[in-house]
């Protein structure tokens, strides 16, 4: 992500290192803990800002001053600046997974071309999973489409430049014709933006991102950074910093409240967060401002320097920790520390190692070295390095030739018992679906004795009541309750057992379901006449939960339903507690919500989970069932006053 100066005569403007700082630590923030910053994926959009900026700022520069753009040199400091570091994470991460993580070796081919040619965000929109999605199967290389992003304007961008200089001549028409694009491209955004189940399309695409690369660059062509004047008049440069101060309020501002689920983040929110962040770069490149010192400090610029591997090496330290590393939701903080510790520790090393050895031609007689042992005593860190590099790419090799298709991925037995118990739902949605006005029939959750009910249940009844630890009062209820029930993946591993026990109840859930997938899913049900008046929620697994989401589900749901929301046990994850913790304050503060305590009942029985620690096993399943049905009897019977 971390662009380069193309021309040597360029001053080096040491702000730009803080605004690169605060980029990517909003961005690691919210990969660490996206519940605590919602907003912080709008880092991505400074870089794209300051790429477009600095590259266009240097090529207008020379072709004022009459000289060639020097398109190869311009190529060869890219590859230089950005290919070495980018191929060694690729090699590196491609080997743990090979030798540790081999569960993640679906899909590695194309992950491993498509990076390489700079065209993996076409790739992951065909591909991919949505980059919000951050539970079912996240993969390590999913946050590199911004570099075939960045790639893709580098190949192009030394003849679109000369071009609209060679067509409109003058800077401010240059300028507008960039900020037409900008528009063009927020634009295709919002129309292409369907609803947060589909965001692919809009999210990795490059014409459908370009705007901030665009107004960066159309920025350049007004304030370029050499001839701005540094002896600015004390209105000016209080109205400069004032704009400064403005711009990275709003800025802070977005990074809490914006979601990437939200359509006003496309459709208009991500171009309005890329108009103050062209703001806040004009006024650090401005001399006569103070903002370039104010963001200039030694941490800032040790970050700066090294977003670029920072910003590599993120999401496979995230991804790997988090297999290794069960329970994180526990000690959040201090684990997202540990994270971020080896995620600074990968960045200084391939800094050192790989990113200014390159940069300063010191891998240059490389084939010469290898063919003098002799001399290797004198470079030991070429050495290492390229034994390294040699050792990972030959175990890439294995990996590459072992890894399957992304439309075949190995099969755990997790996954199997899903498939399984998802055919079984479908069969018995069927029956339910077919017994016509099955949910209008009234409830008779009434008590009984035990002894009464008992004598009422007939000898399946009894079985399924003896094999769930039922009360016959607890079963003979539960066959009188028609239910819903909405949600993911550990819905979908318990439907059948909540099928059995509830006289009718319809199950709609899917593997990777997200919060915000549920008020059109609820909305389709509604409309069939399969959403019952009492209705189970089970989502929080696969990201975190907002207020809004919760309020869209409960809205769609209406206010006649009881709603009975499964809280997460998902200790692998960091907003399992965010997400409990929200989920309680609603069924607290609402006469309609009720809080079934999965986490709190299952917590500490590792004994029911299979090796992901999240779904249940047969024993976690009855466990589950006798939760849910014991907790809607019971406040069927005893509703809140």
């Amino acid at each position: 992500m971390q662009t380069a100066k193309t021309s040597s005569h360029r001053r080096y403007i040491t702000g730009i290192d803080g605004l690169r700082t605060l980029a990517v630590l909003g961005v690691i923030a919210y990969h660490l803990l996206p519940a605590a910053l919602p907003g912080g994926f709008l880092g991505v959009p400074i870089f794209f800002g300051l790429t477009g900026y600095l590259v266009t700022d240097s090529f207008l520069n020379l072709i004022n001053k009459g000289t060639s753009l020097a398109v190869n040199h311009f190529y060869k400091r890219r590859i230089q600046r950005l290919y070495p570091a980018l191929v060694a994470m690729l090699a590196l991460t491609s080997t743990y997974i090979t030798l540790f993580a081999r569960n993640l070796l679906v899909g590695l081919r194309g992950t491993i071309v498509t990076n390489l040619l700079y065209v993996y965000n076409w790739f992951e929109i065909n591909h991919g999973q949505s980059y919000f999605d951050r539970f079912n199967g996240e993969s390590p290389f999913t946050h590199l489409w911004t570099l075939s992003i960045e790639g893709q304007f580098y190949l192009f961008w030394p003849f679109i430049i000369w071009g609209l200089v060679k067509l409109f001549k003058r800077r401010s028409r240059v300028a507008g014709a960039l900020m037409v694009g900008a528009v063009i491209s927020a634009l295709l955004m919002a129309v292409l933006f369907k609803d947060a189940n589909q965001v692919n399309r809009v999210y990795y695409g490059t014409d459908t991102r370009a705007f901030s690369i665009l107004m960066g660059a159309a920025l350049a062509a007004v304030w370029p950074a050499n001839h701005l004047n540094a002896n600015l008049h004390a209105a000016g440069q209080r109205l400069l910093n004032w704009v400064g101060g403005i711009s990275l309020l709003v800025m802070f501002i977005l990074y809490w409240v914006m979601t990437g689920t939200s359509s006003f983040t496309y459709r208009g929110g991500m171009f309005l967060f890329s108009i103050f962040a062209t703001a806040m770069i004009a006024v650090i490149v401005h001399p006569g401002a103070s903002w370039n010192k104010w963001l200039t400090n030694p941490v800032f610029n040790w970050v700066g320097k090294r977003s670029y591997g920072i910003y590599l090496y993120q999401f496979p330290v995230m991804i790997f920790y988090e297999q290794r590393v069960v329970n994180i939701a526990q000690h959040t903080v201090l684990n997202a520390l540990a994270e971020l510790v080896l995620i600074l520790l990968l960045a200084e090393l391939s800094y050192r190692f790989i990113e200014q050895p390159i940069a300063h031609g010191r891998f240059t007689s490389w084939w010469a070295m290898v063919k003098a042992p002799k001399t290797w005593r004198q470079y030991p860190r070429e050495v290492i390095t390229s034994a390294v590099l040699v050792l990972a790419s030959l175990i890439t090799m294995v990996g590459y030739a072992q890894a399957t298709p992304r439309k075949k991925p190995p099969v755990d037995a997790v996954t199997k018992h899903i498939k399984a118990a998802g055919k079984q739902t479908a069969k018995k949605n069927r029956e339910v679906a077919a017994q016509k006005g099955a949910f209008d029939a009234s409830e008779k959750a009434t008590a009984q004795t035990n002894q009464k009910a008992n004598k009422q249940l007939s000898a399946q009844q009894k079985k399924l009541a003896k094999a769930f630890d039922l009360q016959p009062a607890t079963m003979l209820s539960a066959q009188h309750i028609s239910l819903t029930a909405v949600g993911d993946s550990v819905l979908v591993d318990n439907a059948d057992s909540l099928q059995q026990v509830f006289g009718h109840a319809y199950v709609d859930a899917k593997v990777g379901r997200q919060v915000w997938e549920a008020p059109s899913v609820i909305q389709s049900l509604k409309k069939r006449h399969l959403l019952a008046s009492t209705v189970l929620i089970n989502l929080g697994t696969n990201s975190p939960l907002t207020q809004t989401q919760i309020d869209n589900v409960l809205k769609a749901v209406g206010p006649k339903r009881k709603v009975f929301w499964v809280n997460t046990m998902v200790p692998t994850k960091t907003w399992q507690n965010q997400v409990n913790d929200l989920i309680a304050i609603n069924a607290k503060r609402s006469k309609q919500v009720y809080l079934v305590d999965w986490y709190g009942a299952s917590h500490d029985q590792p004994s029911w989970f299979g090796p992901d620690h999240v779904h249940p096993n047969p024993q976690g399943s009855i466990a589950y069932t006798r939760l849910v049905t014991n907790t809607v009897v019971q406040k069927s019977i005893s509703p809140k006053k």
